[in-house]
């Protein structure tokens, strides 16, 4: 009895020495507090990159022409001073030549068309691209393009036969609309790999997709990162060949540059 007693005792004491205590107090209180909700790093970290996404805008609130929201845009240096240089009304040469060229994107990647519109400091051109129910592809380009240098910016990319018939039919409909020149910008040029028979009775499809983009009546051809070199000679009309690298969008942007000031 005696020692449960001395034992009682002693625990007594060191629940009064506890309370006593300042820390044990300060740790009771902040345990009684509202706890704030705890947000993940994960989130925080999605959202701070959502708020790099969104585009930067002018002073007056306006977006700068050819961005795309939320959408992350390599900056090309000085791109600003060009797009003012070449709207300036008083360098008549260099704004004809300006007023002169069209961008137009397919449907098999706007966001790149949106970019290098961007980095050339102007719009998309308007045109209409829709499917009937049986699969057609409609096309009709809604401004004049007449006597205008024609870009069309359309991948070959899945479904391949799809995005190479819309480009076949857009680059007949500003044939049909008078543009003086059309160029096809295909960064992935379908049937690449069709380059050669490694078998008896087999067709050689880089040839025949040559043909088709010839006759369609486009003028010229901007392919990147073709299969072989040898695709290049499969075209009757002339083919810049170009590769991916660090310093190619510089690169594109000063070739554009130096083509609307001559």
């Amino acid at each position: 009895m005696a020692h449960l007693q001395a034992s009682s005792s002693r625990s007594a004491m060191s629940g009064r020495s506890l309370l006593s205590d300042p820390r044990t107090t300060a740790s009771v209180a902040r345990s009684a507090m509202p706890r704030k909700p705890q947000v993940s790093r994960r989130l925080q970290v999605s959202a701070t990159f959502q708020e790099t996404l969104v585009p930067p805008s002018s002073s007056n609130g306006v977006l700068h022409p050819g961005l795309v929201s939320n959408r992350p845009v390599l900056e090309v240096p000085n791109w600003e001073q060009q797009y003012k240089r070449f709207t300036n009304p008083s360098v008549g040469k260099s704004t004809g030549a300006l007023s002169r060229l069209r961008v137009f994107s397919g449907t098999s990647n706007p966001g790149l068309s949106a970019e290098v519109a961007h980095y050339l400091g102007m719009e998309l051109g308007k045109i209409k691209i829709k499917r009937f129910a049986d699969g057609e592809t409609y096309v009709q380009v809604q401004e004049s393009i007449r006597g205008c240098d024609v870009f069309l910016i359309q991948p070959s990319c899945p479904p391949v036969n799809d995005h190479l018939m819309e480009l076949l039919v857009m680059i007949d409909a500003c044939k049909r609309a008078s543009a003086r020149s059309i160029t096809a910008v295909i960064p992935y040029y379908g049937y690449a790999r069709a380059d050669r028979k490694t078998q008896g009775r087999e067709s050689i499809a880089a040839k025949l997709t040559a043909n088709l983009i010839t006759e369609a009546g486009a003028d010229r051809v901007l392919a990147m990162d073709l299969h072989s070199g040898q695709c290049v000679g499969y075209f009757d009309i002339p083919v810049d060949h170009v590769y991916g690298e660090v310093r190619h969008p510089l690169h594109i942007s000063c070739y554009t540059c130096n083509w609307l000031s001559c």
